[in-house]
């Protein structure tokens, strides 16, 4: 008898110690920002862009660390995301110029990467450094492709998007991240090497 309880309390305190310890094994954390890899290809659209806006393209900047954004810089780029989405009606290029990828500065209608423009050169003239407003390209879940801008922070990368109104953290978006801007050179491009190891995210 007297065996058999104190196997039940050796169990018992096998147990205590033991969960604790599973318990206490953090979650993975998301990345905060994106790992970028090697010079990739220019999407065609952006090319094009450049040969319009020769000068947008030709600006090379010293790798710098993320800045720090304030509490001022935050509302405004939320502000920014939040009326660039309202002021123009989203159309497709093909509705909008009866061909498929076309980069421009919106008028009154736009597609997904003329937003995304449209918010970089404004911040850019509020005083963000182009070298940390990035151009994106992604891919949505149902496989279709999609153009977002990206913030480089101190805290992070940040997305502002056409689809969506809050700017969010690019792990917290339902996106896998193909390659964006390198932010030594406007007119060129790199890899994101972690762009599909999303964590966080639900499916719009």
């Amino acid at each position: 008898m007297m065996r058999a309880f104190q196997a039940r309390r050796f169990a018992v305190t096998l147990i205590s110690v033991l969960v604790p310890v599973s318990a206490a094994v953090p979650a993975p954390r998301p990345v905060a920002s994106m790992v970028v890899g090697a010079v990739t290809s220019q999407p065609i659209g952006h090319y094009e862009f450049c040969q319009k806006y020769v000068s947008e393209c030709a600006i090379k900047s010293r790798s710098t660390p993320a800045p720090k954004v304030s509490a001022k810089g935050w509302a405004l780029v939320r502000q920014i995301n939040r009326s660039v989405n309202a002021r123009y009606i989203a159309k497709t290029d093909k509705e909008i110029y009866g061909r498929e990828e076309v980069w421009a500065y919106p008028v009154n209608f736009a597609d997904c990467e003329d937003y995304a423009l449209q918010k970089r050169k404004e911040l850019a003239a509020r005083g963000f450094a182009l070298s940390d407003l990035l151009m994106t390209v992604v891919r949505k879940p149902d496989g279709e492709g999609h153009a977002v801008l990206t913030l480089r922070t101190s805290d992070g990368d940040f997305v502002l998007d056409n689809l969506d109104n809050e700017v969010k953290p690019w792990y917290q978006t339902p996106y896998t991240f193909l390659k964006r801007q390198a932010s030594f050179n406007t007119g060129r491009w790199v890899t994101i090497e972690n762009g599909r190891d999303v964590l966080v995210g639900a499916l719009k």
